[in-house]
């Protein structure tokens, strides 16, 4: 897997959970607490939706700690992280581990 394809997955991730956000009013990192928590939709025609919106936060969550992990091992082999920014805007290709 290459840094790119983390951030794609981010970043459409992200545009799926706003979604639901508009849709139901508050942000996925609320609506997942109540997920979490064993919470039932209040009407049975959402459990589909907070299904899917439960599953993209869950992959989106490990998508930004695959990022986090990336970048920290960049920045290790880099003197700073300008160095590793000059990687990136470059469309380099960075492997990371799945």
């Amino acid at each position: 897997m290459l840094l790119t394809d983390i951030l794609q997955d981010i970043y459409a991730l992200e545009d799926e959970m706003r979604d639901y956000e508009r849709k139901y009013g508050v942000l996925s990192e609320t609506f997942y607490e109540s997920y979490m928590a064993g919470e039932e939709p209040p009407d049975d025609a959402w459990m589909l939706d907070w299904t899917a919106w439960a599953g993209a936060y869950k992959v989106w969550l490990r998508r930004r700690e695959q990022y986090q992990a990336a970048v920290h091992a960049l920045r290790a082999k880099a003197p700073d992280y300008a160095s590793v920014i000059e990687r990136t805007a470059r469309r380099e290709s960075i492997s990371v581990p799945a």
